[in-house]
């Protein structure tokens, strides 16, 4: 900065030899400088992308993309509140005092601008590089909260507030506005619970035995937790509510459950210990099932109309539509399965007995007796 104003300096002192005195000779040569060093600047630009392009690096683009934007404006800003600073002279001195708190603002503006850019640009690259989504916009977000405040106060000050004021001040009305904001303070703390104990994260499929909460992470923000369904409508809940239910994540199960009871008729009783046994072996030898998990398959129960038995295994895979595609294949298997044995799976079925039938009722029309 301190080169750009002495090269600022240099120039305009040249070109002020060169055309003479005057306001408007000035002018003139403000403009003419600003053009000339937007001109320069744009070389510049160019040569740093080209230097930067080759850098195998990303932390260096992301610095150039946040600087790039703000120095042209502040070659601009420069430029106009020297023009408006000759100008106001020459028309209003008091106006003039103005112009350079004015121009301090803006600059710190700038400022804050490129911070915020590259807080924006370090997000990104973080999640590109796979870190936990969840973290870095938590973080994220608490770095462009500091810059709101750094420039707030910064701007204060700029302008003549006593700061040591604004901050006695918002220790009390903290109190106030805590008070009149319970709600909203306890959706950020409850927001501050989820990003530090990480129950779930942006993604993760969650669902909660106490409230009608179920589906996918798609956001986690300081008030509410955006969820999407599985009808795909927006679920917009409250942080503070994670701080008083029980948040089950099926995103970080390490197996899916087979747990299904099969029943075959009575009358293939005989057949029941082979076919259990059957099922056992092809379940020990599926490659899709885990072995090192519970696997059970046992008689279980003498049903109303079946002989039932009954399977508890895990799939490997936890992917949805994958387990679904197992559980098929097993389901089909055990089908074989009963069939080879000669068995069949039983269905609901009902016997009526009857001790006596009324004198005459179901014998053929034209008998004696018939009804």
């Amino acid at each position: 900065m301190a080169q750009l104003k002495s090269l600022w300096q240099s120039l305009y002192r040249a070109m002020t030899d060169w055309l003479g005195e005057g306001w408007l000779v000035d002018v003139l040569v403000i403009i003419a400088v600003t053009l000339l060093v937007t001109v320069l600047w744009r070389v510049v630009a160019k040569r740093l992308v080209n230097l930067v392009g080759r850098s195998s690096s990303t932390w260096d683009d992301m610095l150039w993309d946040s600087l790039n934007g703000p120095v042209n404006w502040l070659i601009l800003l420069v430029g106009v509140s020297m023009v408006a600073q000759t100008v106001a002279g020459r028309i209003d001195s008091e106006l003039a005092n103005y112009l350079p708190v004015l121009r301090k603002v803006l600059f710190e503006c700038l400022i804050a601008w490129s911070l915020w850019r590259l807080t924006n640009g370090g997000e990104h690259e973080f999640i590109r590089r796979g870190r936990d989504i969840t973290t870095v916009q938590a973080v994220g977000k608490l770095l462009k909260a500091s810059i709101i405040v750094v420039f707030l106060l910064t701007l204060f000050q700029t302008l003549g507030v006593n700061i040591s004021g604004i901050l006695a001040l918002g220790g009390v009305g903290g109190l106030v506005i805590g008070m009149a904001a319970k709600d909203l303070l306890a959706n950020f703390f409850g927001s501050l619970v989820v990003y530090f104990d990480k129950p779930f994260k942006v993604g993760d499929w969650i669902r909660s035995p106490d409230r009608p909460i179920e589906g996918t992470v798609e956001r986690i923000g300081f008030r509410v937790t955006q969820i999407r369904t599985f009808d795909q409508r927006p679920l917009y809940v409250p942080n503070s509510v994670f701080t008083q239910i029980s948040v089950e994540n099926p995103s970080r199960m390490l197996n899916r459950r087979i747990n299904e009871t099969i029943g075959i008729r009575y009358e293939d009783a005989d057949k029941m210990g082979d076919v259990v046994a059957k099922v056992k072996e092809m379940l020990e030898n599926h490659p899709d099932i885990d072995q090192h998990k519970t696997l059970m398959v046992n008689f279980n129960a003498f049903g109303p109309s079946s002989l039932d038995f009954f399977i508890y295994t895990f799939t490997k895979t936890t992917v949805w539509a994958e387990y679904h595609q197992v559980k098929q294949d097993v389901m089909l298997k055990i089908i074989h399965i009963i069939h080879e044995l000669g068995a069949d799976c039983a269905f609901p079925t009902q016997t009526l007995h009857i001790e006596s039938l009324p004198e005459g009722f179901g014998r053929p029309a034209g008998e004696p007796g018939a009804a």
